[in-house]
């Protein structure tokens, strides 16, 4: 267990013990590691983050990484969500950039995590940034499972749903899906005076309708800064997902 401590920018990384459909996944064995580990490993070799903490509510995920040199702190058990268990951490912390990296990530690219953070430091009046990759394969867009952000010219979110947007009234027959839709990664670093005011803020109508908390930024008048990934936001949600990650990972050792 550790202390927070003052750092210009803080990742930290949530790992909830709990999950519906995976209960346990964030330290499912992974090459013989918790999963969570691999995203830890992943958030070090960003260039921009001065630390990486993993936000547990459960000493099981402490014991998991108790046999690795882990900065981990423990968090109350009653947050409805991982941008609240983050909050709770950067309060305590002097970092005045906050990232959330998903803990069930672990592939996530740490160039895409430096790309997230620059928005933050170049552009004054953005708040927060996240991460878009585009969708190539016809049935995610139809899945409400991916969530689809669309952009306005600067490169800020203007919307995020569960459905396909923007709808193509026209011409549909002459526009390739790949072309027009985005998949939002779910990736996020934060101004941390501005995470405290958002996780104090109540839920606003369309993040209850569409179940993306994000949305309640936007409801309330804030800027998004969207980049744009070649990482695809795998995540191990399911049994199935930490198979397949576990194929990507062998044949990544393989190209080495």
């Amino acid at each position: 267990m550790t202390q927070v401590t003052d750092s210009q920018v803080l990742a930290i990384v949530p790992a909830r013990f709990a999950s519906t459909r995976f209960p346990g996944k964030i330290i499912a064995p992974l090459e013989g590691k918790p999963v969570v580990y691999h995203t830890y490993l992943r958030v070090l070799e960003a260039k921009l983050v001065s630390r990486v903490l993993i936000a547990t509510d459960d000493e099981r995920v402490v014991d998991a990484l108790r046999p690795y040199d882990v900065d981990v702190v423990m968090t109350r058990a009653d947050h409805a969500c991982g941008t609240d268990r983050i909050a709770e951490v950067a309060e305590k912390s002097d970092a005045s950039i906050i990232v959330n990296v998903q803990g069930d990530e672990p592939l996530i690219v740490p160039q895409t995590i430096d790309d997230t953070i620059r928005p933050l430091l170049n552009e004054p009046d953005v708040v927060m940034s996240t991460a878009r990759h585009r969708i190539t394969d016809e049935k995610r867009i139809n899945d409400p499972n991916t969530v689809k952000v669309v952009c306005d010219q600067l490169g800020h979110a203007m919307y995020f749903s569960r459905l396909p947007i923007p709808y193509i009234r026209d011409g549909a027959d002459r526009i390739q899906p790949y072309e027009c839709y985005w998949q939002h990664v779910g990736l996020y670093a934060y101004r941390r005076d501005f995470l405290l005011r958002y996780a104090a803020m109540p839920q606003t109508p369309i993040e209850t309708l569409e179940k993306l908390e994000q949305m309640r930024v936007l409801e309330n008048g804030y800027t998004i800064a969207v980049v744009n990934t070649e990482y695809e936001g795998l995540g191990v949600d399911t049994p199935e997902d930490l198979e397949e990650v576990k194929t990507i990972l062998a044949a990544m050792q393989k190209d080495k």
